[in-house]
Order: C-alpha cells, then sequence, then structure tokens
C-alpha cells in the first residue's frame, strides 16, 4: 500500500492518519519522540506493510512482476494497489476522492511542523502535483515508478511494469478488490478502526 491506501486506512482520526502517512520516513525507534497518536499511526503503518507483504493476494500480484523486479516486486505492487483503489473507489468511500484529497491535503498541511524532514522536503513537490489523484492514471503511476526509479533502490523496469499494468490490468484489478476487504476487516478487529465512510472536515 502506498500514500493513497495508508491515508484511507487511518479511518477519522487525524493524528493517526498523519502518522501513517509519514510512516516510512521514521525507523526504528524514532517513533518515540513523537505525540503519543502519532506514534499509534506510525507503528499501525508498519502493520499494515506487514499484512500486505504477508497476504496470499499481494503475493499472487507480485508474481506478474517477479520476473524484471525479484524481490522489489512487493514496492511496485503497492503502488499498483494506489492506482486500484482509485478504481474502485465508490465501492470503499462515500465521499468522491477529489473531495476527500482535498480535505487530506488541508489536513496534512496543518500538520507540518510534525512531519520529519524527509516529508518536509517532498511535500510542495507532493502537494504541487497532487501526488494522491496522480495515482488515479496509469501515467501518474509511470511517472512514480519513473521518479522512485531514479531516486531509490527500485530497479528501472517501468515500461515493463506499465506494461504488465496496461496488460493484466483486470487481473490485478480482481486481485486488489479481492484483498482490499480482508485489509479493512484487518484495520477494525486489530485496532478499531472503521474505514469508508470518513469525514475529514477539520
Amino acid at each position: 500500500m502506498n500514500f493513497l491506501a495508508h491515508i484511507y486506512l487511518s479511518g477519522n482520526n487525524e493524528k493517526i492518519l498523519v502518522g501513517n502517512f509519514m510512516g516510512d520516513y521514521v525507523k526504528g525507534r524514532n517513533y518515540i519522540q513523537y505525540p503519543e497518536e502519532v506514534r499509534r499511526g506510525i507503528l499501525i503503518h508498519r502493520k499494515i506493510d506487514y499484512y500486505t507483504d504477508n497476504h496470499p493476494v499481494t503475493k499472487i500480484s507480485k508474481l506478474h512482476l517477479s520476473e524484471r523486479y525479484s524481490k522489489y516486486s512487493g514496492i511496485v505492487v503497492d503502488i499498483f494497489y494506489d492506482y486500484l483503489l482509485t478504481l474502485s473507489w465508490q465501492k470503499y468511500c462515500d465521499i468522491p476522492l477529489p473531495v476527500f484529497v482535498d480535505r487530506v491535503f488541508h489536513l496534512l498541511r496543518n500538520n507540518y511542523d510534525i512531519f520529519p524532514q524527509g516529508i518536509k522536503n517532498l511535500f510542495p513537490n507532493f502537494i504541487r502535483n497532487n501526488w494522491l489523484i496522480a495515482y488515479s492514471t496509469i501515467e501518474g503511476i509511470e511517472t512514480v515508478l519513473q521518479r522512485m526509479s531514479s531516486r531509490t533502490s527500485l530497479p528501472e523496469h517501468t515500461e515493463f511494469a506499465i506494461n504488465s499494468l496496461r496488460e493484466h490490468q483486470d487481473e490485478y484489478l480482481e486481485e486488489f478488490n479481492s484483498f482490499f476487504p480482508d485489509i479493512k476487516n484487518y484495520m477494525l478487529k486489530e485496532f478499531g478502526i472503521k474505514t469508508g465512510n470518513l469525514d475529514f472536515s477539520y
């Protein structure tokens, strides 16, 4: 799961959402320096990642990409799943995606001071290029993968990944919609977080 799904899975709790949003940028025990609910969001982020990585359906999704991406397949699947969430958005959320994103951006701006430096560095770009809406198009996913390949250890096989998404979109979508209700139930049972009827009118 990438930014959009992590945010969605945070439910209505503002500070948990902030912690979940920045979870990849807080390493080891550095989470202890943050307020209690933000700490909880960071730890929930890690639990979501573990649950997703080990779910039998996501393992099937990774197989579509393993020829080129090998151990990095899960990173690409995480990004694909944000795209697939946008395709299925009305199934999982009563708030239109653009309205949801605007509310999230407002909330995140209000919590900018809490962010670790890594998030502060990317945040202007995040807002300017509307990354959450960018996940709703294949072209946006292509840009995300190219950016990650240039800045991280993710191999540069963007063309292969995008071809896979185009050719197997129906399969990916079926896999996503098999997986996502499970993680929604996991969030409710494990953390008491209800997702779907979200209200970020802060």
